[in-house]
């Protein structure tokens, strides 16, 4: 009887430790973006129905448990986005915030999180500070950033010849970093920098940026922004002439999404980077298309990321057991990432996640034969290549370590 009885004690414990393994009886899931500004098509609501599709496809439940994904515009405002995040974590109970389009509200937020004893992953933003200097223990950077950015579009330039550049840049950390990045792999191949200028986030006249960048000289402009501020820097160089002048535009971060908006007639010809095409493989059209049912749109590299984040994130609480901060970032940075965003990735011990990029070339029209196919695959970069090595990263928790 006494044996019974400690045999009914023991399963008892057990049983209420495994029911206390997802805090709150559920899995929730910040989706933080800009969802109505100029990274609205970037990232916005189609990077939400990415990760509700990532739900689902997981089975909506984890442990046992449900899985709920909370969504809110961060306006592209860090203070903002802190509140915001502050606010799930006090009394939403949210256990990671993704997505985090804007590298200014990237690094408010996972700071922030770090503090809360949160985990973040990345999808939106591309400083490499995140996983630099101002990196933390339970801070995963997804996706792309800005030195890989700098690796395939700007090493495809000096290649054909771009050997000196002039950067229009936007006035913000993402901006900076993407110049910086850019400008040293140009220099270190030869070539150099002969001046740039900043531009403030969602500028609607970039007259007297693109004057300065023509009476550069330079070969190649860097357009060092994004979103509705790249599409509106290239209308407005179409009209002053720039390229037919002679020198060339490139896109620095320029994806999928603004590549519609913009219309293969004007962005004909330009060189990109991303790190997923959705008619590359079987399986990213099998994904495509769901996405596109519910979206009416073709994923980006920040959708499919979002989407693999999400997933990545599900399986290291399955693999914990738990959704304890700590037990699923260690399984994070050692699951590998095999799925149709990423095949074969691994993640640093900075938390960068190290997967293949694409050099993609935008098709002329008249060679686009199907919606939303606009791009010609030129390269595949591998992760080694267009990430740098986490060793060398300037994250002082992987020198501690």
């Amino acid at each position: 009887m006494a044996r019974l009885l400690t045999s009914v004690a023991i399963f008892g414990a057990t049983a209420t430790a495994a029911m206390a393994q997802v805090s709150d009886d559920v899995v929730k899931i910040g989706i933080l973006n800009d969802q109505s500004g100029v990274y609205a098509d970037f990232g916005g609501t189609y990077s939400y129905q990415a990760a509700l599709m990532a739900v689902e496809d997981f089975g909506g439940t984890v442990l046992d448990m449900p899985i709920e994904v909370v969504t809110a515009d961060h306006q592209n405002k860090p203070d903002v986005a802190s509140n915001i995040a502050r606010q799930w974590y006090d009394t939403q109970q949210v256990d990671a915030i993704m997505e985090l389009t804007t590298s200014s509200v990237a690094l408010a937020v996972q700071a922030l999180s770090a503090q809360a004893d949160k985990i973040t992953m990345t999808t939106g933003a591309a400083t490499t500070e995140l996983t630099g200097a101002q990196c933390t223990e339970n801070g995963f950077h997804w996706a792309y950033d800005t030195h890989a950015l700098a690796v395939g579009t700007g090493g495809a330039l000096v290649e054909q010849g771009g050997d000196s550049w002039f950067f229009l840049t936007a006035d913000y950390a993402f901006g900076y970093s993407l110049e910086e990045q850019t400008g040293a792999y140009v220099t270190e191949n030869g070539g150099e920098v002969v001046g740039s200028v900043r531009h403030p986030l969602s500028s609607n006249d970039f007259s007297s940026f693109l004057l300065q960048a023509q009476a550069s000289g330079a070969k190649v402009i860097g357009l060092a922004n994004a979103g509705l501020d790249t599409q509106n820097a290239i209308k407005s160089a179409s009209e002053f002439g720039i390229v037919q002048g002679g020198q060339r535009l490139a896109a620095l971060l320029f994806t999928l999404a603004e590549v519609h908006g913009l219309g293969a007639e004007a962005a004909q010809g330009l060189t990109l980077t991303e790190s997923f095409y959705w008619n590359r493989t079987d399986e990213t059209r099998e994904f495509a298309q769901r996405f596109f049912e519910r979206t009416q749109a073709m994923p980006n590299m920040v959708h499919a990321g979002t989407y693999s984040a999400v997933t990545q994130y599900l399986k290291s609480v399955q693999a914990a057991g738990t959704d304890e901060t700590a037990a699923v970032s260690e399984q994070l940075h050692t699951l590998p990432v095999d799925d149709v965003f990423s095949q074969g990735g691994t993640v640093g011990a900075n938390g960068r996640l190290i997967t293949d990029v694409y050099l993609l070339e935008v098709k002329a029209p008249a060679d686009i034969t199907t919606d939303w196919d606009y791009f010609n695959v030129l390269a595949t970069i591998p992760g080694s290549e267009a990430f740098i090595d986490p060793a060398e990263s300037g994250c002082a928790l992987v020198a501690a370590n």
